[in-house]
């Protein structure tokens, strides 16, 4: 009789392989399966789906213990992805976590952040994907929600999978405990007053990125309202952003 594998589960961040949110996500998901983390060697947010195109990028073992190693990558999160699937790995993983990051990722940051970019690289591949994140920039922010609610939902993905093209958005408010957890829609909503004018030594403007984001949507049950009220956020996310409502009105539209 041949003896089952493990699941392989993919971690990773934008945050770099050193944070606390990703080794708090470590020691949340053991006894889950084999661990393999290929991080960045350092921060890397806001880094969407970048990929790194105008020089080579390498890795390498950071440590390795039972059903667990731990790689850092000179590159962005999505190269981790790729290089780790493409390279790395002898077989193709069970799933990939992308987390958990130091700061939110609801609404529109879901396009902005490099926990997501690696999230949806993931889906790209096929591979059922989450990225987790806690609304707490701190270093030593409290995980322990994250890691209960984000091994829940984890469970259940590897019991189930996801549909192809689909792939997960989990936020965490900053106070615990945490009310529950609401699966909801993503806010329509943006960042406004994005940047704060200061000068360099030599006397030149320069700009701070800074903003406040301004919740636009008229619904309810968003996850920027849930957040608010002290409730885990569940979003899931499309690969494919074609309009396909629009698409029928421009095949009306006799353009070719």
């Amino acid at each position: 009789m041949t003896k089952s594998r493990k699941p392989l589960i993919l971690i990773t961040n934008d945050d770099g392989y050193s944070a606390k949110g990703i080794n708090e996500l470590i020691k949340g998901l053991k006894g889950l399966g084999e661990l393999v983390v290929l991080a960045p060697d350092g921060p890397r947010s806001g880094m969407a789906s970048a990929i790194t195109s105008l020089v080579p990028i390498k890795y390498k073992l950071i440590r390795q213990e039972e059903d667990l190693r731990v790689y850092a990558c000179t590159g962005t999160p999505v190269d981790c992805v790729k290089l780790a699937i493409n390279v790395l790995l002898d077989r193709t993983p069970d799933l990939l976590v992308s987390g958990i990051n130091h700061g939110g990722n609801m609404a529109i940051c879901v396009h902005y952040s490099g926990t997501m970019g690696a999230a949806a690289e993931g889906c790209v591949f096929g591979i059922p994907s989450i990225g987790v994140s806690l609304l707490d920039h701190r270093e030593d922010a409290d995980f322990s929600e994250c890691c209960r609610l984000g091994r829940r939902v984890i469970e259940k993905v590897l019991e189930e999978g996801l549909p192809q093209g689909t792939y997960l958005n989990l936020n965490l408010p900053k106070d615990v405990p945490v009310k529950g957890m609401k699966v909801c829609h993503q806010a329509d909503g943006r960042w406004v007053n994005e940047f704060k004018e200061s000068e360099n030594g030599m006397g030149e403007k320069i700009y701070w990125l800074t903003g406040n984001f301004r919740n636009d949507d008229k619904l309810a049950d968003n996850d920027v309202e849930w957040l608010d009220n002290g409730y885990a956020s569940l979003v899931p996310c499309k690969i494919d952003v074609t309009d396909y409502s629009y698409l029928k009105h421009l095949e009306n539209c006799n353009l070719g």
